[in-house]
C-alpha cells in the first residue's frame, strides 16, 4: 500500500517581500541544512497557502547527517535566531537531526515563542504495521540521536523497528539526482535489506527522502508502506498559529521567500527543480 507522491507546487515569480509589520502577517521560518526541507516547506504551502514563508537553507554547512552533534547545534542555535531577528512569528525546524539532537534545548532558549519541530514518523508506523517490523530511513545522527530513542521506546516498545542509515542520499537530493539507474541502486542497498527482514512500513526519517520517494516505494514494492511527516507537521503548525493568535489575517494566498548561506546561483538551479516557479533564492544576510 503505497501513496502517490505529490505533486510539485508552481510558484509565481516574485521578489522578497520586507516583513509585514503585523505581527499575523509576519511569515513562519523553516530551515533545514539544505533543500529537503522543501518537503515540509510543500506540506505547509497546501495546508496553509495564507501563510508567508521564509525559507532557509543553510546549504554551506550541509549535510547535517554526519557532522559533530556539537556542529549540528551551534548551527541551529543561529539559524533559529536568524529568522527570529527577520521577525518570523513562529518557527518550522524541518531537520530530523536537529530535533533529535537539540529540540529541548532550543525551545529553552525561545520560551514563547512557537517551535514546531518534525520527527520520523514512528508512532503512526508503529499502529499501521501488520508484520510488527518497522524500517527507519535516516542520517548516521538521527539514527544515533537521543530524540529517536525516546520516540522507538515511547511509541514503538511492542514492534520490532529497523534504523537504517542511508549515507549519501543526502547529498543525491542537493544536487537533485532523484532518480537514474546510480539514484535506483543507492536506494535500493538500504531498502531492500529492510524490507527483506520483513518491515511492512517505512519511516522517512530525513527531510531530504521525501524527494526519492517514487524510487523508494519503487524498491519497496506495493505491500510496503511509506510514511512522511511533513503533513502532520503542517497540521501542527497551523494548531500552534491559532493557539497564539497568530494565525494570518487574510485568506489570500501569500509569497514565499527563499534565503541560502551557500551560492545561491547554485542552490537555486535546484531548487527550480524540487520548486519550480521558485524566486530567486537570496543570501543569507550577515555572515550567515
Amino acid at each position: 500500500m503505497t501513496a502517490p507522491p505529490a505533486p510539485p507546487i508552481r510558484e509565481p515569480a516574485v521578489s522578497a517581500p520586507a516583513v509585514p509589520p503585523a505581527l499575523g502577517g509576519a511569515p513562519v521560518g523553516v530551515f533545514d541544512s539544505g533543500l529537503g526541507g522543501l518537503s515540509v516547506l510543500r506540506a505547509i504551502r497546501t495546508a496553509l497557502p495564507h501563510e508567508p514563508l521564509l525559507y532557509l537553507a543553510d546549504s554551506a554547512h550541509a549535510p547535517y547527517g554526519d557532522k559533530p552533534p556539537t556542529v549540528i547545534q551551534a548551527r541551529a542555535a543561529v539559524l533559529l535566531q536568524t529568522l527570529r531577528a527577520a521577525g518570523c512569528k513562529a518557527a518550522v525546524v524541518a531537520c530530523n537531526t536537529v530535533t533529535g539532537l537539540s529540540i529541548q534545548a532550543l525551545r529553552a532558549q525561545h520560551p514563547g515563542w512557537p517551535i514546531v519541530a518534525i520527527e520520523p514518523a514512528v508512532k503512526p508506523a508503529a499502529q499501521l504495521t501488520h508484520s510488527g517490523i518497522i524500517g527507519v530511513l535516516a542520517t548516521r545522527n538521527t539514527v544515533c540521536s537521543p530524540g529517536l530513542a525516546r520516540l522507538i521506546a515511547t511509541h514503538a516498545a511492542q514492534v520490532r523497528v529497523l534504523t537504517q542509515a542511508c549515507p549519501g542520499w543526502v547529498e543525491r537530493v542537493e544536487r537533485g539526482e532523484l532518480d537514474g539507474p546510480d539514484t535506483e541502486a543507492a536506494v535500493a542497498a538500504f531498502v531492500r535489506p529492510l524490507c527483506d527482514a520483513g518491515a511492512d512500513v517505512l519511516v522517512l526519517g530525513c527531510t531530504h527522502y521525501p524527494f526519492l520517494r517514487p524510487v523508494i516505494e519503487r524498491v519497496a514494492g506495493p505491500r510496503v508502506t511509506v510514511l512522511d511527516p511533513a503533513p502532520a507537521v503542517a497540521r501542527e503548525l497551523g494548531r500552534q498559529l491559532h493557539a497564539h493568535g497568530l494565525a494570518a489575517p487574510t485568506p489570500a494566498a501569500a509569497a514565499v521567500t527563499f534565503w541560502t548561506s551557500g551560492d545561491p546561483a547554485q542552490v537555486g538551479r535546484v531548487l527550480q527543480r524540487l520548486w519550480p516557479g521558485a524566486p530567486a533564492v537570496l543570501a543569507l544576510p550577515g555572515a550567515g
